[in-house]
């Protein structure tokens, strides 16, 4: 079988990328070590922005903003195409204290984000649970938060059935259970992949593969730095959304789906490929939540799960040719922000490979 190009990893960067690619003509093999998309794509939460945009450098707000803004009519054009609805929607975040108002204030100025300081009230129709809801003011004040009411949020396990049946409806070929064991080089070039479904080969290579790129590409890896953090979460369940908006308290967010479904998350672990749920991570998450919502004391996740965050410093991806392998590219290491960025990164992609006008200075995102 040849390809023009071979990618390695079908989360939702390999899933992006293949579709860019053959949107423009280019004929797609995507390889992917397990399932398609139930690795980091599978396991985050869909926040659709980073956590505290202001907390970032502006080689993370460049690629963020861009992805955002492309999300909308992406989200609806997958969905008019293939059928099934990634559930993108805008439901707005509300930060809570403690944060830094001024920061924030002036970054969202610069940068044209929408925010309000907002009042936060006991919801009276909630039912005794307690529920956030913001207010310009009024009886019952809880305290102040920020509200970012243009955040949006998609629904990871949506999303990826999505692309994967937009790839296939382009004609890309996706194959499951390939593990690349070794990339055969000649000449400065990639000349094979040798899987464990034998050996494969095309004009061109995308490492996009996460967590594992830096350990897949071995000595070639040079100075990418990417490992895996892992990120667990849980998942409640309500007979309708407690509450509208994503709720952000430090390093904490409720992401509430159109079901009733809520996410919690997420820890920050540095245990290499360990993929095991901890009931220490269980009981954190639980005792952060019970103090922004104390009536959900008795209330217990009917999920727990883990997920391998590609970790790059600063959460700045590498985007780009390698510096000596002339057909090698990589579009990996997104960190938090994989499904935020991946359309964007995808047409950075592209645009590199086709020495096309960037949108914006790509020079942050090369392969050093």
């Amino acid at each position: 079988m040849r390809t023009d190009f071979l990618i390695i990893g079908g989360g939702v960067i390999g899933l992006t990328s293949a579709q860019v690619l053959l949107q423009a003509g280019y004929r797609v093999t995507l390889l992917e070590r397990g399932r398609v998309g139930q690795e980091a794509s599978w396991a985050g939460g869909g926040i659709l922005s980073p956590l505290c945009p202001w907390d970032y450098s502006e080689s993370v707000t460049r690629l963020t903003q861009r992805g955002m803004n492309m999300f909308s009519e992406a989200a609806s054009q997958l969905h008019t195409i293939t059928g099934i609805n990634p559930e993108y929607q805008r439901s707005g975040m509300l930060v809570l204290p403690p944060y830094q108002t001024e920061l924030a204030t002036q970054w969202c100025a610069q940068h044209q984000v929408v925010l309000h300081h907002v009042n936060l009230l006991l919801n009276p129709s909630s039912g005794g649970r307690r529920a956030l809801l913001p207010s310009p003011s009024g009886g019952g004040i809880e305290g102040g938060g920020l509200l970012l009411p243009e955040v949006a949020q998609v629904r990871n396990p949506r999303l990826l059935q999505a692309l994967r049946k937009r790839v296939e409806m382009l004609g890309g070929v996706i194959l499951e259970q390939h593990e690349v064991q070794k990339l055969e080089i000649a000449s400065e070039r990639v000349i094979a992949l040798h899987t464990t479904q034998g050996k494969l080969s095309a004009d061109t290579y995308i490492v996009a593969a996460g967590a594992w790129s830096k350990t897949l590409l071995g000595e070639n890896a040079l100075n990418m730095d990417i490992r895996p953090i892992r990120g667990q979460i849980l998942l409640f369940k309500f007979d309708a959304p407690p509450f509208q908006q994503i709720v952000l308290k430090e390093n904490l967010y409720l992401i509430p789906r159109c079901d009733g479904h809520v996410l919690v998350g997420s820890t920050m672990e540095d245990v290499g490929f360990d993929k095991s749920t901890t009931m220490e991570a269980r009981d954190r998450l639980l005792k952060r939540v019970r103090e922004i919502f104390p009536s959900w004391g008795n209330r217990m996740p009917v999920q727990h799960w883990a997920g391998f965050r590609p970790g790059s410093p600063d959460n700045i991806p590498t985007i780009g040719r390698h510096p000596h392998l002339t057909n090698l590219y990589a579009n990996s290491g997104h960190f938090r922000y994989g499904v935020t960025m991946s359309f964007a990164s995808a047409e950075l992609l592209r645009n590199e490979i086709e020495s096309k006008l960037q949108p914006f200075s790509v020079a942050e995102y090369r392969w050093h």
